[in-house]
């Protein structure tokens, strides 16, 4: 204990002896480098995700069903091992070192992938393309060759995870909330950041997919490898410029704390006065703890920060007494549940887009302006729309909306989350228009049965798609934005991990979505031939569902409340007693209104 207390307040010597290397530091110099990664790191992971099917089926010849479902479990289980990354960035390590370990995890799995597709020994002979005479030769991976190919996606869904979690974050504390001003550059930082990603997600799907198909799979293999080595040089060389987190325990272990002390004292009257209730006040000098204002949700917490009598004989350890911050960081952690939560049926209808439209196009014409796209290249589409909207939202639609609201951000998280999903419930409608009229064309041409192309263009998914990137725009960066700015300090990472889970969870629930479908429909897609399917009801259905889903989410944004924080000058710059009705605006000063 005093070997940590000696630590900390060294840290605050250095800032008094150093203030101007302090100030330095941060911004969007520090920025810069969280970009640049960030774009290299998902070049590398989109375009396996996007491209791996063709891998598992043609080169490790895995059925179509098991090609399928390996990708997904590997999706899934990366965004949903985020939880994992963000446990370590707050708890052990600080956000940069997090990124760093995480990121040659990562760089190791793509180069022990590259190593086997390289020596066809470590792979068995591709079934496709072989001569009739040789199929006898064709068998699926050994035992030892699946081993290194588990081996090999593993490594990269553990250290993708770390990555995801820690790194928006390490970026968002180069931006001081409680300055007025860096709060504006904060919110550019999250639209920026998907700009980032957009950019790497775009040469990924087509690019490193093109060398994929033309070049070979080690070649592949190969480029994501040197791709997330320069990512890992590029977050190494901002490292003296960057703001760093220092960890402040296991968030898990508070918000246990919290629950097993209000369990123990079930008994007890809740306090009608904060006074009442234990709190730290005197904090270690140089420690940059926040601390919370008590709120009416959840009183029952309120228990845990109940100290006892003095003739009780109860002990004041930390399972039976906690601070009132501790309680609201719990607090806070339980409110923000409900709202991803209702964000995970949006992230399964972008898994069922991603895997049906890439179907749908290799029925159509798949030459556009010249080109010929091929069929993993497909997601550009929405990618190059988001390429355009991304930066007209930040130039123009940010700043107008500013002058009317006078929020930074120009509309409120909870308000940008509400615009993605209502986008997402109109891309499932166009889907299904579109999907009809494909299947019109087929009928009108006599081609139901036909394996050729139909003459239809690839570029009618692109309204459904546009619709979609637009519907990513607003409630990926929203959820992101709203998990780091609502959680408390000690929670940065873990906060940005649970959005991420949202698209974990959507891609494990998308198989489930399919299955009761096919079962309740009596086989909507259980077909081989997408002209004899009923695709267009399966989209139309999810348009629906999306609805229904909006409205989940409506009653659980009236229901939240936003942290209130504390600007440079100490000034509260939100409302405790304001309830988030994050789709309304109404003056800051009411207690039934949105403060920023």
């Amino acid at each position: 204990m005093q070997a940590e207390s000696s630590s900390k307040m060294e840290k605050y010597r250095a800032r008094r002896t150093h203030p101007q290397k302090e100030a330095r530091r941060g911004g969007n110099r520090a920025a810069l480098f969280v970009y640049a990664t960030e774009g290299l790191e998902n070049m590398a992971f989109i375009s396996n995700a996007v491209s791996l099917v063709t891998y598992f089926y043609g080169y490790m010849n895995f059925s179509l069903t098991k090609s399928a479902t390996t990708l997904t479990n590997f999706m899934g289980t990366s965004f949903l091992l985020a939880l994992f990354g963000g446990f370590i960035s707050d708890t052990y390590l600080s956000r940069f070192k997090t990124c760093v370990l995480f990121g040659c995890i990562e760089l190791v799995g793509y180069a022990l992938l590259a190593v086997q597709a390289h020596f066809h020994q470590l792979r068995p002979i591709p079934c496709k393309g072989i001569a009739p005479d040789q199929m006898n030769q064709c068998h699926a991976a050994d035992s030892t060759q699946a081993a290194i190919l588990f081996t090999g996606l593993y490594l990269i869904a553990f250290g993708t995870s770390g990555v995801k979690a820690a790194l928006p974050s390490l970026g968002a504390d180069q931006f001081n909330e409680k300055d007025p001003k860096e709060v504006t550059q904060l919110s550019s930082y999250f639209n920026w950041l998907l700009f980032s990603l957009t950019i790497g997600a775009i040469i990924g799907v087509t690019f490193v997919v093109w060398i994929g198909t033309n070049q070979g799979w080690d070649w592949s293999f190969g480029v994501c490898t040197i791709a997330v080595l320069f990512a890992m040089v590029f977050v190494c060389m901002g490292k003296s410029l960057y703001r760093n987190n220092v960890p402040r325990g296991s968030p898990f272990v508070r918000i246990m704390q919290v629950l097993v002390a209000a369990i123990k004292k079930r008994s007890l009257p809740i306090p009608t006065m904060t006074d009442e209730l234990h709190e730290v006040h005197d904090r270690e000098p140089g420690v940059n703890d926040e601390i919370l204002p008590r709120t009416d949700q959840f009183r029952f917490l309120d228990r845990a920060a109940v100290a006892p009598s003095p003739g009780s004989g109860s002990t004041a350890g930390p399972w039976s007494l906690c601070t009132v911050s501790q309680v609201e960081e719990t607090k806070i952690m339980l409110r923000m549940l409900p709202i991803v939560l209702s964000t995970v049926f949006m992230n399964t209808c972008l898994a069922q887009l991603q895997t049906f439209t890439i179907q749908q196009s290799t029925t159509m014409n798949p030459h556009i302006l010249g080109f010929k796209v091929p069929g993993p290249s497909v997601p550009v589409i929405p990618l190059l729309f988001m390429f355009i909207l991304v930066p007209m939202y930040e130039r123009i639609f940010v700043p107008i909306a500013r002058k009317f609201t006078g929020i930074p951000t120009g509309i409120r998280h909870l308000q940008r989350i509400a615009v993605g999903l209502v986008l997402s419930a109109i891309s499932m409608a166009v889907a299904g228009v579109v999907e009809t009229h494909r299947k019109s064309v087929a009928i009108h041409h006599n081609m139901v049965d036909s394996t050729e192309p139909l003459p239809m263009s690839m570029f009618w998914l692109g309204f459904q798609y546009a619709i979609f990137g637009a519907a990513d725009m607003f409630t990926l960066v929203g959820l992101l934005e709203f998990f780091y700015a609502e959680s408390s300090a000690g929670m940065k990472s873990l906060s940005t991990a649970v959005s991420w889970s949202s698209l974990a969870f959507g891609y494990f629930l998308s198989t489930v979505v399919v299955q009761v479908v096919n079962k309740v429909s009596g086989g909507w897609l259980t077909n081989n031939n997408l002209n004899r399917d009923k695709l267009n009801y399966f989209y139309w259905l999810l348009a629906g569902l999306s609805v229904l889903n909006f409205g989940f989410y409506l009653v659980c944004a009236s229901w939240y409340r936003y942290k209130t924080k504390e600007g440079a000058n100490g000034l509260s710059l939100t409302t405790v007693d304001s309830k988030a009705k994050g789709l309304t605006g109404g003056d800051p000063d009411s207690k039934a209104s949105i403060t920023v």
